[in-house]
């Protein structure tokens, strides 16, 4: 398994996802589809993309009962993904399930992380607006170690926390990484951000970028700088 970037397609129709990616006329990319985008298409626009060679990352975050969960899984197993994902506050039942559902009938499935605390959120909305007065490190130690006994592959985590999730989970467990800024560039509505050269440096499996890509005057340059940045 290398290092790899992941660009966060989020469009708001078929027509501006292909406009895009037919700039790319070298290296596929590894592509996120998530909620704008596949609410807005449906799941044609996986089929399609993926028949233009794109690797898939699914963003769609179930969360859900259990039952649910693993029936919805086993709906995007066909669609032929790389990778999807869930909340891990759903609960260790939920995510077992969800691997259940995902489990093709030869054994084979997308591999499946999990969203620990989302990188727009601060510690401030967590006790908040959320009631969870635990320090941000320690419940996404506890929500990526639950993952991790549930069976998933890997957590989706800011960068800031990538490396103590590998210690408490191990090397083999994935961490998925938004939140990543160039360092002469924007940070937008994201609160914990990193560099990719940062990201790289502590351990990120995969990092997801979008606006610092997507909004680019050049984006196959971006792409490229954060290749050559984060993957060396």
């Amino acid at each position: 398994m290398g290092k790899d970037v992941i660009i966060a397609c989020d469009f708001a129709s078929r027509e501006a996802t292909f406009a895009f990616l037919d700039r790319f006329t070298g290296k596929k990319p590894f592509i996120k589809i998530g909620m704008e985008l596949y609410y807005a298409e449906g799941p044609q626009i996986v089929r399609d993309l993926k028949a233009r060679g794109h690797k898939i990352f699914l963003d769609l975050k179930l969360h859900d009962i259990p039952n649910t969960v693993k029936k919805a899984m086993a709906v995007l197993s066909k669609l032929d993904v790389d990778m999807t994902n869930l909340h891990a506050g759903g609960t260790r039942a939920m995510m077992e399930a969800a691997l259940e559902g995902l489990t093709r009938p030869d054994g084979t499935r997308p591999l499946l992380i999990a969203v620990t605390q989302l990188t727009s959120t601060s510690p401030e909305a967590m006790a908040k607006d959320l009631l969870i007065e635990k320090p941000m490190e320690e419940v996404v130690m506890h929500y990526a170690k639950n993952a991790a006994l549930s069976g998933l592959d890997g957590v989706v985590c800011s960068p800031l926390e990538a490396e103590a999730v590998h210690h408490a989970c191990g090397k083999e467990f994935l961490t998925v990484t938004p939140g990543v800024r160039f360092a002469d560039g924007d940070k937008g509505d994201q609160v914990r951000v990193m560099t990719p050269a940062q990201a790289k440096a502590i351990g990120s499996d995969y990092i997801v970028v979008g606006r610092p890509i997507t909004a680019a005057a050049d984006p196959v340059a971006a792409y490229e700088r954060c290749l050559a940045e984060f993957v060396g």
